[in-house]
């Protein structure tokens, strides 16, 4: 699946999306803008978190820390999820494989 990544307009600011979790306890975030994937222990994210939601994060002197949730970008982005899988479910015409 591919993220859109958007430059904030303000200094060293952009978007990343919360992509996984692994082992139980790190959170991996992609920012697309720079290529960079931000792996934190999952304490460390704001208590909205999971998965697919979008964070306004800063980057000062490569090093990169979640500023907020961005609600906006998450919501929109979950709408457009959404609407593809209705377009998916909707041409499916079932399994071309029969049950025994």
């Amino acid at each position: 699946m591919k993220f859109t990544i958007n430059v904030v307009e303000r200094w060293g600011q952009m978007r990343g999306v919360l992509d996984r979790f692994e082992d139980d306890d790190q959170a991996v975030i992609l920012i697309e803008e720079v290529q960079k994937a931000l792996v934190i222990p999952k304490n460390e994210l704001p208590k909205e978190s999971k998965q697919g939601t979008w964070f306004l994060i800063e980057e000062k002197n490569e090093q990169y820390n979640i500023i907020s949730i961005d609600h906006e970008t998450t919501k929109k982005q979950q709408e457009k999820s959404d609407r593809l899988m209705e377009k998916l479910r909707a041409k499916s015409n079932g399994s071309k494989f029969k049950r025994n």
